[in-house]
């Protein structure tokens, strides 16, 4: 065994990746599998360190674990082209401004349902009203509320 090999708590605060998390990551092959020593502990070469560093940072730009482990492999790869990782970076990014489009748009109708609602005693609410918009056309469930005016339950 290594001198310089690390316990799973060292590599966690060198790194600031949890120890579940790096069990994890080692359970689904993002990290290789560590030495044991003879108590059966985990020890990690220094060079997990900067694998999982690479892991946090990949996952904290929103990365799933799959592009991430495209991106270890290419990284790991010295005679890959560079294409390949911008390849993917830019799927990433166009993933990340479909979810910006989605996101803005639930903002706009959220917006607009607060706009509407006046905020005061009154009972009715086009917050609630535009959160169950089409109920009654798909059967509300027993005992809520009909949308219909004039109709009680």
């Amino acid at each position: 065994m290594s001198e310089t090999s690390l316990t799973i708590g060292e590599l966690a605060a060198r790194t600031g990746v949890p120890a579940k998390t790096i069990r994890y990551y080692e359970s689904i092959g993002l990290l290789p599998a560590p030495e044991r020593s003879r108590n059966g502990y985990r020890r990690y070469a220094e060079g997990a360190v900067a694998v999982l560093v690479f892991v946090r940072r990949s996952r904290s730009l929103g990365f799933s674990i799959d592009e991430v482990e495209e991106l270890l492999q290419l990284w790991r790869d010295k005679g890959r082209a560079s294409r390949e990782v911008r390849d993917i970076a830019k799927g990433h990014i166009a993933a990340i401004e479909q979810k910006v489009a989605e996101l803005e748009s639930i903002r706009r109708t959220l917006a607009h349902l607060v706009d509407r609602c006046h905020g005061d005693d009154r009972p009715d609410c086009p917050i609630l009203d535009g959160l169950t918009e089409g109920l009654d056309e798909l059967g509300a469930p027993e005992g809520a509320p009909s949308r219909k005016k004039g109709r009680r339950p």
